[in-house]
């Protein structure tokens, strides 16, 4: 079979390709970037889709808007309300999951050989994404405190990119905040120099102990001209639920208009089911008590896993602790001739029953083969030491 050329451009998740190895019996996956099952609101849930049912089955069950349904839209625009972001319900649309939305910014934006800058590192699924729409993508340097904002004005001024993607609180992977003065200077980057910013924010909500500062897109209306410049993406997947598959996209009307016109070609809306399930939940004021246990949680993973590395790996490996999201981003430092690539201790920590993501795949360029990826979000504190203990018997 004759395939699109496009497809040269992309690989197999190497996520996914190492899912197939986590079926072994007794092994203590941190690998995935899932939240935890036992966090779901189940009984929330079933009581707002049954008021969905009940209250307008119609909406819930037939054909909707490609822009969304109009109650969760109204939600959506209370929820932002409650982060600092002004927006009316004409100002979003309802996408199938946050990454429909980077879809569709593929769709609308992206011509063959276009630049587009992203972190180094990055989320894997926006690289797979951006490049088979043909972009040729170019990494900005990261730090614990986000993109390194001199580095990426050096690399805006060359290259005149299409847009910036940045996931600047809690990022996947690096689990890095962006600064409160880094994101005003974002904002004054894109009005100096016209260029598009791309915000995904699917972890800003899940912060342990002081909230993150607001986001750029909340900080847009102290920076004129900046809101005209800025596409937001937000969900509901690690915070409520990722089977509902509900994201949402804030940005330009033009921008709008086009990412609409395209996700109607593509699945003519999101399920409308998951759509007034979700709005009827966002309106039983459940979500804070919902967000406020997934906190409680997660911190409580976050503080051990951290200590856990401490102990079990001491100086073989670097990190900074995460004030929220579901990663820690570590680095293989060598030390005392311990192993430095990320790649063969994975090989390695499989044979000990327990996995983990290298770091490699998630740089545009330049990959860092002593990185790696963890996840603390779906193991209790038990299995995490448990876990890294293993970890540190593999190195």
């Amino acid at each position: 079979m004759q395939f699109a050329s496009r497809l040269d451009n992309v690989e197999t998740s190497a996520i996914r390709e190492l899912f197939k190895l986590l079926g072994k019996p007794g092994i203590i996956s941190f690998a995935g970037g899932f939240p935890d099952s036992a966090m779901f609101d189940v009984e929330g849930l079933k009581e707002a889709s049954q008021k969905a049912l009940t209250e307008e089955p119609g909406g819930a069950l037939q054909y909707g808007a490609t822009e969304g349904y109009e109650p969760l839209r109204s939600q959506l625009s209370s929820f932002m309300k409650t982060k600092g972001v002004d927006v009316d319900p004409s100002g979003l649309i309802v996408t199938t999951g946050s990454q429909q939305a980077l879809d569709l910014l593929g769709k609308t934006m992206i011509s063959p050989g276009d630049k587009v800058i992203v972190e180094g590192p990055t989320f894997l699924a926006t690289i797979q994404c951006f490049r088979l729409y043909g972009a040729q993508l170019i990494s900005a340097p990261i730090d614990a405190n986000g993109v390194k904002t001199d580095e990426l004005e050096k690399l805006i001024a060359e290259h005149k990119p299409k847009f910036v993607y940045l996931i600047p609180t809690f990022g996947n992977p690096s689990g890095a905040m962006l600064t409160l003065e880094r994101r005003k200077k974002v904002l004054e980057l894109a009005v100096k120099y016209q260029t598009l910013i791309v915000e995904d924010d699917p972890y800003g909500d899940l912060y342990f102990g002081e909230a993150p500062p607001p986001s750029i897109l909340a900080l847009s209306k102290d920076v004129p001209g900046s809101r005209e410049l800025l596409a937001h993406c937000g969900s509901l997947s690690k915070v409520l639920s990722p089977g509902l598959r509900i994201g949402w996209m804030i940005a330009p009307p033009e921008l709008l208009a086009k990412a609409t016109m395209c996700k109607q070609f593509s699945d003519a809306h999101t399920s409308t089911f998951s759509q007034a399930t979700a709005a009827q939940y966002l309106k039983s004021g459940r979500m804070p008590a919902t967000l406020a246990h997934v906190r409680e949680v997660y911190g409580q993973r976050a503080q051990a896993m951290g200590a856990a590395l401490k102990r079990e790996l001491g100086d073989a490996v670097s990190f900074t602790q995460p004030n929220g999201g579901l990663f820690f981003w570590a680095r293989l430092t060598g030390a005392n001739g311990k192993l430095a690539d990320a790649n063969e201790l994975a090989k390695r920590a499989i044979e000990k029953l327990v996995a983990f993501v290298p770091g490699a795949p998630f740089f545009a360029e330049k990959p860092d083969v002593a990185t790696l990826r963890l996840s603390f979000a779906t193991a209790d504190v038990a299995k995490i030491e448990e876990g890294v203990k293993r970890l540190g018997q593999a190195l």
